[in-house]
């Protein structure tokens, strides 16, 4: 199988009747790709980034984008209000969020022992999902806004994918006290304080309490999302499309 990496740029490339059934695209840039002609039946595509300002997705002509958000928001509810502006609304958006997580680990715990730590098609277990989402908060609450160095020894990175099995019972307590940590933040907080200009954990860009909120809401959904379709896959028993 041909496989490109990072050192293998194809901007630019032209693909004029080449059989690609079956490839596998990680973590790729595909924007503006062209594509003409072609029989994407049984294609399988997740944009996590299709939700951003201006995202935008043509399939034959019709732009579909909102159509998979909206779908999205119905599917998940709480989700919509995951760019909520004011503080009411950024309390019920936690709110809904708990709801949700709290639902998906019973729906884990009376699975088959061993479920959450069972990887499907390469992705993170559900609880490594966890761990993703206690580093998620670490860095956008706790350092961006709370201005704290310390990271939970358990959190895992973006794009790391860790080779130790903690215990489980660890995992969720180490996810409870961030849940908590954001909670108790937005029960605290004002108004004004939303708008105070904050650091950006992985860059130049200029954020706002506001803004790392709405990452955190929107880490918080997509993983929500990967999570529990892992979930239906390993009830099911079927094999996860490639």
């Amino acid at each position: 199988m041909t496989k490109f990496g990072q050192s293998d740029d194809l901007r630019g490339a032209e693909f004029a009747e080449a059989n690609l059934k079956g490839a596998r695209f990680v973590e790729c840039d595909l924007t503006d790709v062209v594509m003409r002609g072609v029989d994407i039946g049984g294609t399988d595509i997740d944009a996590p980034w299709l939700a951003e300002a201006g995202a935008s997705l043509m399939i034959n002509g019709v732009e579909v984008a909102p159509y998979v958000q909206a779908e999205l928001d119905r599917r998940f509810p709480g989700r919509s209000e995951r760019h909520a502006e004011d503080l009411d609304g950024l309390r019920s958006a936690w709110a809904a969020v708990e709801r949700a997580w709290s639902k998906a680990r019973d729906r884990a715990a009376s699975m088959p022992d061993g479920t959450v730590d069972m990887s499907v098609g390469g992705e993170w277990s559900f609880a490594q999902t966890q761990r993703h989402l206690v580093q998620a908060t670490d860095l956008w609450l706790g350092r961006a806004v709370l201005e704290r160095d310390d990271l939970h020894p358990l959190g895992v990175r973006y794009g790391d994918t860790p080779a130790d099995t903690p215990p489980y019972a660890e995992v969720l307590k180490a996810r409870a006290d961030r849940v908590a940590m954001v909670r108790d933040f937005l029960a605290t907080i004002t108004p004004p304080d939303l708008d105070t200009p904050r650091t950006n954990p992985h860059g130049p860009r200029p954020e706002t309490t506001r803004s790392c909120l709405h990452v955190i809401l929107g880490e918080e959904w997509e993983h929500y999302r990967f999570a529990t379709r892992d979930l239906d896959t390993i009830a099911t028993g079927k094999k996860p499309t490639i």
